[in-house]
């Protein structure tokens, strides 16, 4: 696969998902700093820089509904990405951490 293959491949994954499980794990793959300034009441927060090390002890059941989020989608379809090629099957791109939190009707959270 070429470069601008695997570009096109990346970007693809990384589309935002429109309808989203009401009973999906959230994880937030921001920066802890990033994530203490606010993210989605109920959000696990595993950064992308530890994201494939850390994912299974997270998420052990492979068909576990997770919606993943970041701040604009991008950090988050990487994830998506990771999670596909680790055998995940319910993993869905939230996009950013505003915008989802608007469409799921929840609170954001300052802190831990």
């Amino acid at each position: 696969m070429g470069i601008f293959s695997h570009f096109m491949a990346a970007i693809s994954d990384s589309k935002i998902s429109t309808e989203l499980p009401v009973d999906a794990r959230l994880i937030d793959v921001r920066t802890h700093s990033e994530y203490i300034s606010g993210h989605i009441e109920g959000a696990i927060n595993l950064p992308l820089d530890r994201f494939n090390h850390d994912v299974h002890q997270v998420i052990q059941d492979k068909s576990t509904p997770v919606i993943l989020y970041c701040r604009s989608g991008a950090r988050s379809g990487h994830a998506l990405s990771v999670m596909h090629q680790l055998g995940y099957t319910q993993v869905f791109n939230g996009g950013g951490v505003g915008s989802l939190a608007l469409r799921m009707k929840k609170d954001i959270k300052r802190g831990v």
